[in-house]
């Protein structure tokens, strides 16, 4: 029993208390057992050993390669062994401190720091039901807090992880009380401190991550300091699943032949990676074709609570990946970050954030007969979109939640970046204890998970009654009331009801050009490019699909979808439909569960008939990676100047993502993108016009090939099985063959290559010094840019193809790279020089300085009309600072720190906008740019503003004198005057201003210590 003690009592206490040190040795989960009974270890094979392996003395916990670390570990090496254990501070810096002798002191002084825990009164045992304890746990209930009973769930998770890691330094009492008080606190916008349990990363983002803590390394040489400070000191996994593309369809073949091309473009990246698995502590690296960062983290790495040889803790993860929130739907609560926050995350810094509002969604009902969790996702998405819940945790309850499957939470949790919500929150259920074990989490596992949650009051049961919490806002949606639908031409939460499709369409085409607008005049909206395919004839309409992708974390681990996608195909099948050979379709699972249970099912083989061969494991289409189209449809659509379009499984469906030549992409749920195909054009009316000629002669329509929910329900049934997931996670130890070949380095310290063209040292601490460069104003910044509304990082950072005559094609052709080896801009992030030629190189960029669209800018003292880095780097060669201009939304879209760090390396200073997306801003100040906000009413239309101005911005010299918010007066060379909002939001984003940035101030802090 625990003594009951008022958490005012407990504020007052210790800075006397004493958090006496634990020693922790296990994870997690529990180990896997094989048939045999020799234990194997899971994906994050991490191990401690100083023996010889393969020749090599490893002595240092680090990865090992997947097939050679699966024999190593036959014995005692737990599931989820990070090679130091993940559960209070003080465990953790003595357990380091025996790896890096060298960081004694540092680690003496926070072990000192992370005892005085003064809510050491607080921790209380869980008992096992047959005996024995789980764990102990830091208790909310002990607090004796009426307070905390009505938090929303989301906010209880930051609570406890404060308590936890409450250690009056990075973590005060104050900000618990904050957090308990939130009621009247949030309204405020006040700082907390928040220690996530483990960092996620994907290739795309984290091949520049291990760049950053390579090059981090350096600097701490440069200085005097011992460069192993630089480790991760919490879990980081980091999954490969961005850089395979579809070259290969419609064949059986299709997975290899595209993994073979994947290798070949990026064995440099992946053996960089490979290197960083074992030159630093921690890092767990997925090799590629193994799945989707967020599908693998549901369905595997997701831990939901942590029990680490006593110390029972919830899961939570930030991810460099936007759609990190996918993990929501499992009840832990993860959002997406820049990379350079998860650099400070994964160094041991407390992420600064502002304690957020929570929106209430209440749920009641259920789904009508053939409406999906797509349809859903859709529809919230566009509510909260219109609500308004920007930089919110959106919180969903009622009984309508107990209604909807763990993969339909998961896939409405999935687009909060689309809905603007830092998380969109379910929490733990029957429902997610049932999806456990569906996955092969053991029962044990379960138990011990269901009875922390219940114990410390994170559980819902919605066979009891349940106490009303408090938010800051409500919603709510009965789901009977929910529609088929699609979203587009341009943006996710442009909602289309499927019923209204072909007039909107229509609507598109006279619209001017905008987020529903083409502006085709009338008299060519019915033209026709007729054309040769392979011999075939073939024709494209405004309208005709030349993509249809099964993709995306989205919905490819949703079962239902996935498997109302092969009955689609069944159906069709049997009646004598085909999708046109002319349209590129393919399908990318996010896990090797989903081949197991369309094969199962019996359905993939109707999948291939239309088309829809498996192509590979990993993002595809949805991140732009959609290959090219065949020769003769591209001709035909440029030079008949066709809206071609594409319907995709995905989340993001901005302009110029998708692919170049489809100026229309729509959103869909897997069945509908079958469909689609199938009717070749999204200008139909499904309701009244045949999708197609059946093999009888007779018109079939969009009602004889759609399944009802109960035949998709039997198809779950009797399809998806425990066992497809334990096989599926026990064989992604293994990796493939290809990676298990690649040869890295053993040391510790990289060695730049300079003629490489995927990882490059970048500049950022090139002159670095101990003393930070201080606050800094503008003065007399040409712009740059001047934008509109909803300028997204894909404009700003275009993570696709890189097109012949850019600035970074000129540069790889001048050091020899054929444009066959181009790749795109996402795989070569690990170059800063590629990546600052990339910044602003989207083909359909709108900048009003220009006439036409493209990746032109005017540079003001010549006029002249340039790529927007030549027109930097001629300004910075002058020794002038630049501007942008923009409206709102700016940075919305994938969370994508090169989208920050690009206009830092051209020369940018400052972006004045009227609003930013969250992660965009955060990452702005991680980088020393300065976000400034219009005010309210104005813009620089209103304020009368070209962008032909020089610009002024008025910042006191030193830092103490700036608060975050404070209002900011900037002026120009013609005489206008307006006041801006310094969007510095807390007192820590203001010391990464001060310092150049958030890895120099990591570095310099490192150092002193």
């Amino acid at each position: 029993m625990y003594k009951t003690i008022t958490s005012s009592q407990l504020l007052k206490k210790a800075a006397s208390s004493t958090n006496s040190s634990r020693n922790f040795t296990s994870s997690s989960r529990l180990p896997r057992t094989t048939a045999a009974g020799s234990i194997v270890e899971g994906a994050a094979t991490r191990v401690n050993s100083a023996k010889s392996f393969n020749g090599n003395s490893v002595n240092n916990p680090r990865l090992l390669s997947y097939s050679s670390a699966l024999r190593s570990v036959r014995s005692s090496v737990p599931r989820w062994s990070h090679g130091v254990d993940w559960k209070s501070p003080s465990s953790l810096c003595s357990q380091i401190r025996t790896t890096s002798p060298a960081c004694n002191g540092f680690y003496r002084k926070m072990a000192t720091m992370a005892s005085e825990n003064p809510f050491k009164g607080t921790l209380t045992s869980l008992p096992k039901p047959g005996g024995g304890e789980f764990g102990k746990f830091y208790s909310l209930p002990a607090l004796n807090d009426p307070r905390i009973d009505k938090l929303p769930y989301s906010i209880r998770i930051l609570l406890e992880s404060a308590i936890r890691n409450c250690d009056g330094f990075q973590v005060k009492k104050e900000d618990v009380e904050k957090i308990i008080d939130w009621e009247n606190t949030s309204p405020k916008q006040v700082e907390i401190p928040f220690k996530p349990a483990r960092v996620l990363l994907q290739d795309f983002t984290g091949v520049p991550a291990v760049v950053d803590l390579a090059c981090m390394r350096d600097a701490m040489d440069k200085l005097g300091s011992d460069p192993n400070k630089i480790n991760p000191l919490v879990p980081v996994d980091l999954v490969i699943d961005h850089s395979v593309q579809v070259d290969v369809t419609r064949s059986e073949n299709a997975v290899q032949e595209n993994m073979e091309k994947e290798f070949q473009r990026n064995k440099e990246r992946f053996a960089f990676l490979k290197w960083g698995s074992k030159a630093f502590r921690n890092m767990l690296v997925v090799p590629p074709g193994s799945g989707i960062v967020h599908q693998v983290n549901l369905e595997y790495l997701g831990r939901v609570v942590f029990n680490n040889d006593g110390t029972l803790y919830p899961d939570s993860v930030v991810g460099t990946d936007s759609h990190t929130t996918m993990i929501d739907g499992l009840g832990v609560a993860g959002w997406g970050v820049g990379g350079i926050e998860a650099e400070a995350a994964m160094l041991g810094q407390p992420l600064s954030m502002v304690l957020p509002g929570v929106v209430g969604f209440k749920l009641s009902g259920k789904l009508r007969n053939g409406v999906t969790a797509t349809d859903l996702v859709l529809t919230v998405t566009q509510m909260l979109r219109k609500h308004g819940v920007v930089g919110k945790f959106v919180e969903f309850y009622g009984a309508g939640v107990g209604e909807i499957s763990l993969a339909d939470r998961a896939t409405i949790a999935n687009m909060s970046p689309e809905y603007g919500a830092t998380m969109g929150f379910f929490p733990v259920d029957h429902v997610t204890l049932q999806y456990l074990k569906l996955t092969g989490r053991s029962d044990e596992t379960v138990a011990m998970i269901e009875g922390y949650l219940r114990a410390n009051n994170m559980f819902v049961d919605y066979n009891e009654p349940q106490q009303e919490r408090a938010y800051s806002s409500y919603l709510s949606l009965d789901l009977a009331d929910v529609e088929p639908c699609i979203s587009g031409p341009k943006r996710p939460h442009d909602r289309v009801p499927l019923k209204d499709m072909k007039a909107d369409w229509h609507a598109c085409l006279d619209n001017k050009v905008g987020f529903k607008g083409f502006a085709i005049p009338k008299e060519e909206q019915g033209k026709a490019a007729k054309f040769s395919f392979h011999g075939e004839p073939a024709e494209l309409r405004h309208g005709s699909v030349v993509i249809a992708a099964i993709t995306s974390c989205t919905n490819t681990s949703n079962p239902s979808v996935m498997l109302g996608a092969g009955l689609v195909a069944k159906k069709a099948s049997e009646l004598g439909l085909q999708v046109k050979p002319w349209v590129k379709t393919s399908l990318a699972p996010g896990s090797g569960v989903v081949t197991k249970y369309l094969l199962q099912s019996g359905l993939q083989k109707y999948l291939n008939q239309q088309g829809f061969h498996i192509v590979g494991y990993g993002c595809t289409t949805c991140i732009g990676n959609s290959g090219e189209l065949d020769d003769t449809v591209a001709s035909a659509i440029s030079e008949n100047d066709i809206v071609a379009a594409a319907v995709l499984s995905g989340n993001r469906n901005f302009e110029g993502r998708v692919h170049a030549l489809t100026r229309a992409n729509y959103l869909a749920s897997p069945p509908l993108v079958v469909a689609y195909a199938l009717a070749g054009t999204v200008d139909i009316d499904f309701d009244k016009e045949p999708i197609g000629v059946g093999k009888d002669g007779k018109d079939v329509y969009f009602r004889d090939i759609w399944p009802s929910t109960e035949e998709i329900a039997e198809a779950v049934q009797s399809s998806v099985l425990p066992e497809m997931f334990k096989s599926t996670y026990e064989a992604i130890t293994e990796g493939n063959p290809m990676w298990n070949q690649l040869s890295v380095p053993t040391s510790t310290m990289y060695s730049w290559d300079t003629k490489s063209t995927y990882i490059h040292e970048p500049p950022y601490f090139k002159n670095i010094t101990m003393d930070p460069p201080g606050s800094h104003g503008v003065k007399d910044a040409y712009c740059l840019l001047n934008f509109g509304d909803s300028i997204t990082t894909d404009h700003i950072s275009p993570a696709g193809s890189i097109h012949k005559d850019s600035p970074a094609a000129k540069f790889l052709l001048e050091r020899g790279v054929e444009r066959k080896d181009f790749n795109s801009y996402g795989s070569r992030r690990g170059n800063d020089e590629i990546m600052a030629r990339g910044t602003f190189a989207n083909i359909r960029l709108v900048n009003k300085l220009c006439s036409k669209d493209g990746p032109k800018t005017i540079h003001i003292p010549t006029g002249e009309k340039l790529y927007v880095f030549d027109a930097a780097m001629r300004y910075k060669a002058d020794g002038h600072d630049t501007i942008i201009l923009a409206g709102a939304e700016y940075g919305s879209g994938s969370s994508r720190d090169w989208a920050a760090k690009g206009p830092m390396l051209q020369g940018v200073k400052a972006v004045i906008a009227k609003s930013f997306e969250r992660i965009h801003r955060s990452n702005l100040v991680g980088m020393g740019i300065i976000p400034l906000c219009f005010k309210a009413g104005e813009d620089a239309d209103t304020l009368g503003l070209t962008g032909h101005e020089r610009y002024t911005i008025d910042l006191p010299s030193k830092i103490d004198e700036i608060r975050p918010g404070q209002d900011v007066t900037v002026t120009t060379d013609t005489g206008k005057s307006f006041t801006c909002t310094a969007r510095f939001d807390t007192e820590v984003e203001l010391a990464y201003f001060n310092h150049g940035g958030i890895l120099p101030y990591v570095v310099r802090q490192l150092t002193k210590q």
